[in-house]
């Protein structure tokens, strides 16, 4: 059998990113590696010794996340469906199991989203 690349990209492009994520990590655990970003071997050498730290730039893309959705879950479905274009069944299985709400949002509308869940009862983590 040779391998297919395009029916796999085909298959891959099927899954949802949460399915996605845990195929990566499952491919991790599997070969026992871990992703590293590449560094060219010239830029080891570039920086001097005592040079100025690199400057950080600040976040500006939050991902909000449910990690437990407490006692209320059902005003936590009704809150995450008034937040995102889900149906009840997709609202549901996303606070059951926990998962990505809202991802590359702001900060202002990353603490608006914390703050509508948490007060619905919800364990919220903003990335």
């Amino acid at each position: 059998m040779a391998f297919d690349k395009e029916a796999m990209i085909a298959e891959l492009s099927k899954l949802t990113v949460l399915e996605l994520v845990d195929l990566v990590d499952g491919l991790k655990a599997k070969w026992g590696v871990e992703a590293a970003a590449a560094m060219p071997a010239g830029m080891m050498m570039a920086a001097a010794p005592g040079a100025a730290a690199p400057v950080v730039e600040e976040q500006t893309e939050f991902t909000v996340s449910i990690k437990s959705a407490g006692d209320k879950k059902l005003n936590v479905i009704k809150e995450v469906r008034a937040l995102t274009s889900l149906g009840l069944k997709e609202a549901k299985d996303l606070v059951e199991a926990g998962g990505v709400v809202k991802e590359g949002v702001s900060k202002a509308e990353a603490a608006e989203i914390r703050a509508k869940l948490e007060a619905a009862g919800a364990t919220i983590e903003v990335k």
